[in-house]
């Protein structure tokens, strides 16, 4: 190969192997124009290292998780998708598995070994995606390929993390599944939704206000503790707050928003501070809750520092 060509083609499989976690195929080489005997030279002076069928790391034998999983992926062919367990350690909705798993469509036989090779009759453009350069099946697609194959524990934590990441929620879930209702796993992922009903719901609303807590920089709260005989959904006893988030659960008619404002006053009487945030305001107002959380909790801390030092408040105005 001419010199120049070669440098040409070196740099631009440096920058592909770069581009795809470390890893090339010999297809790929053979397209930037590396003869076959340019291939094994490379192999054989350890600038190519064989990780999978027709799959090389670049530089070094090792490679990182999005390494492996890419080389698997690409080992399956242009239609495979990093799928079930590897694509949900992909999307950070588990952590991932050792194991790895690749989906491709019916009719590809292919076995590789260390991969479990999923084959899907309708596998279509709609359920793919490119997270961070590796293909991979979308969200509500790694869900239902969840429930064939974990515990109803780890397919609540899936939901509940990919609600977190707002990479899906409850409803936008049950409508995908209707669309998606032959596929293996959408029963049970259903029948678990229907289980959990409006607390499932209610948990995604506490586990995002408790990423809002925790991003304002506050100390964690107590949550579900017991407060003037009521049990509230979060409580600072450090600074009298209660904090109650109105989520799915609550239907909000006009008597339950009045026993609302009844516990509210009665917290107010005993010397705390309640405050109600609804899930609207949770899930799209996260900056207005943030100030609005930092702003109490900082006027509570100085008005508990007089106390704590065995003065009434007032005395500070002497």
């Amino acid at each position: 190969m001419d010199p120049k060509k070669l440098r040409s083609s070196s740099a631009a499989a440096w920058g592909l192997a770069r581009r795809q976690h470390g890893v090339v195929t010999r297809v790929q080489l053979l397209a930037l124009g590396f003869s076959t005997d340019a291939i094994r030279h490379r192999v054989a002076v350890g600038r190519l290292h064989p990780l999978r069928r027709g799959v090389y790391a670049v530089g070094r034998p090792t490679v990182s998780e999005r390494g492996r999983w890419m080389a698997a992926v690409l080992s399956c062919g242009s239609e495979a998708l990093l799928s079930h367990r590897s694509a949900a350690g992909l999307w950070q909705i588990l952590r991932p598995f050792h194991a790895l798993e690749v989906v491709v469509p019916e009719g590809q036989r292919r076995h590789r070994p260390g991969i479990a090779v999923h084959r899907r009759s309708g596998l279509e453009a709609a359920h793919r995606r490119v997270v961070d350069g590796i293909p991979v099946t979308e969200v509500v697609t790694t869900l239902v390929d969840l429930a064939t194959c974990v515990s109803d524990g780890l397919l609540v934590r899936a939901v509940n993390q990919a609600d977190r990441l707002e990479l899906v929620d409850a409803e936008g879930l049950r409508t995908a599944l209707e669309r998606e209702r032959s596929r293996p796993g959408v029963g049970r992922l259903k029948s678990l939704l229907d289980r959990q009903g409006a607390a499932f719901a209610d948990t995604l609303l506490e586990l995002r206000f408790l990423d809002l807590v925790r991003a304002a920089g506050l100390p964690e709260p107590e949550p579900q503790a017991r407060v003037n005989g009521y049990r509230v959904d979060f409580y600072w006893p450090q600074l009298g707050l209660v904090v109650e988030t109105d989520g799915p659960r609550d239907h909000r008619t006009p008597s339950q928003q009045t026993r609302d404002r009844r516990r509210d006053h009665e917290h107010a009487v005993e010397g705390l501070t309640p405050l109600r945030f609804t899930e609207a305001q949770v899930r799209h107002e996260p900056g207005h809750v943030r100030a609005t959380l930092v702003a109490v909790a900082q006027r509570l801390g100085r008005e508990a520092e007089p106390a704590q030092a065995g003065l009434r408040p007032e005395s500070s105005r002497l």
